[in-house]
């Protein structure tokens, strides 16, 4: 159990609740036993869109039965995400009806608010709140709200780290490279990768008439006049755990057997594309992982195949979100190690040629075809190839006038154009291609300094690239 903010009232935590809270997922925000009054329990849901496989419901759902009290899930939507736009809401809109059928299905409610009547502190006492449970997210800003609220609230509030395999708690600093995690990772995953009991709620919530929620099949954005509609919604991807099941059926079924081999071939359908809904909770990591172990017990895939797709899901994604909660400025080029920083800074001056600006870039206006289909396939589609994004971060350190500005713009592209964008892995891959965080120095060259570089003849070579160029702008 971590512990943190206000810790008064611990020792009237009552005994059921002390044992719950030994889970490593769970952080006690603040201390102290349920409102005496109260009369539900809320499980403020941000990070963990889906009514299945959370484990942040799910403690909510045993913390209810136990006091006899209905579950209500709140979802407050803000028109002020740091850096969310249109094509992250529409998105996340979509998986709205699916979160209120699971739900249902458990006996659980679901209210949906928006500004200006959407504050957690009204709608607790709105709903006589007896405790509150979120679900965690390293990122700075959600992490400092749950910060504020612990300080704010007068009732029991605890985070569950609901959208990671093996809790990150257990891994208490930075991990510098991921063949030091993996060991623990690897021992930490029998205990962990289990399937959720889907528990229902014992006593259903009366819904007061005229109590105000808005109906999760209107456009949430509606009618926000400061919001930004640039970038338009995607038909590539569609949002819900329905969708992300289905996507996922099919990986196991028709990308599975040849991953190993087919991962770093953008020009095949061979990744699992799952990135959008893990960044928005709409599947559960533990969910994708017990699929692949299931194909592999019935022989459909080969233990190969199962291992490099869990190095990605659950080793690199991992350590990622350790990366995120333990390096602040993840999102830029002071988050890189002292060798890179130096490196980097005794090439600054060396000679780009040529120069590019963000607008540029941003237009694929580049004497790289490569490139630019990569940046166009993220513009259209919301998604990169992963074997694409560390090329396309690579050349940006190459073009811009600097490094930190370089790191700048990766960032901004990256969360403006991308469904996954403004997570842990897209900050992590950022700092691995233009600051070697997670890998080590390479041989000195102009620019790079000594940070691992990739050209686009050998990286073309790699793959059909011609054909993954024609896909690209032939979906244009």
């Amino acid at each position: 159990m971590q512990m943190v903010g206000h810790m008064k009232g611990q020792e009237a935590m009552p005994e059921f609740l002390r044992k719950l809270a030994d889970n490593p997922r769970v952080t006690v925000r603040r201390s102290g036993s349920p409102l005496k009054d109260g009369k539900s329990v809320v499980y403020w849901m941000q990070r963990a869109q889906r009514g299945i496989d959370n484990p942040a419901l799910d403690l909510a759902i045993e913390i209810s039965n136990e006091l006899g009290q209905p579950v209500i899930v709140y979802f407050s939507a803000i028109s002020n995400f740091p850096h969310a736009n249109l094509r992250h809401y529409a998105f996340l809109n979509q998986g709205f009806s699916d979160i209120e059928e699971d739900l249902a299905e458990r006996n659980v409610s679901f209210v949906v608010r928006r500004p200006p009547s959407n504050s957690l502190d009204g709608f607790l006492r709105e709903v006589g709140a007896s405790m509150v449970i979120g679900d965690e997210n390293p990122c700075r800003e959600p992490k400092r709200w749950r910060t504020v609220l612990a300080k704010r609230l007068t009732l029991p509030f605890w985070t569950v780290d609901a959208d990671v395999v093996v809790p990150s708690s257990l891994f208490p600093k930075h991990q510098y490279m991921l063949h030091i995690m993996r060991p623990k990772l690897l021992a930490e995953l029998p205990k962990y990768l289990v399937a959720n009991k889907r528990t229902k709620v014992k006593r259903a919530w009366a819904r007061p008439s005229g109590l105000e929620s808005f109906a999760v099949k209107d456009d949430v954005t509606a009618g926000w006049t400061n919001f930004d509609r640039s970038v338009k919604p995607v038909d590539s991807f569609t949002g819900g755990t329905r969708a992300a099941v289905k996507r996922l059926k099919h990986f196991v079924t028709h990308g599975l057997a040849d991953y190993a081999r087919q991962r770093n071939h953008p020009e095949v359908d061979g990744t699992s594309q799952l990135s959008p809904y893990l960044h928005f909770g709409q599947i559960s990591p533990v969910t994708i992982a017990l699929a692949v172990d299931d194909a592999l017990r019935q022989g459909k895939v080969s233990q190969a195949a199962r291992d490099a797709y869990l190095n990605e899901l659950i080793g690199w994604r991992e350590l990622s979100a350790n990366f995120v909660k333990y390096v602040p400025n993840y999102d830029s080029i002071e988050c890189a190690p002292e060798w890179a920083q130096k490196t980097l800074r005794e090439h600054a001056r060396d000679k780009r040629d040529p120069v590019y600006t963000l607008e540029l870039l941003e237009r694929a206006e580049t004497y790289d075809e490569l490139w630019n289909a990569a940046q166009m396939q993220m513009v259209k589609t919301g998604w990169m190839h992963n074997y694409l994004r560390m090329y396309w971060a690579k050349k940006i350190l190459e073009w811009a006038p600097n490094p930190a500005l370089a790191w700048e713009w990766a960032v901004i592209l990256n969360d403006k154009y991308e469904l996954d964008g403004r997570d842990p892995n897209g900050y992590n891959g950022i700092a691995w291609a233009m600051g070697g965080v997670h890998d080590r120095p390479w041989f000195d060259r102009p620019i790079f300094g000594t940070v691992r570089y990739m050209s686009g003849a050998s990286t073309g070579k790699k793959f059909d690239s011609k054909q993954y160029i024609r896909q690209v702008m032939k979906a244009e």
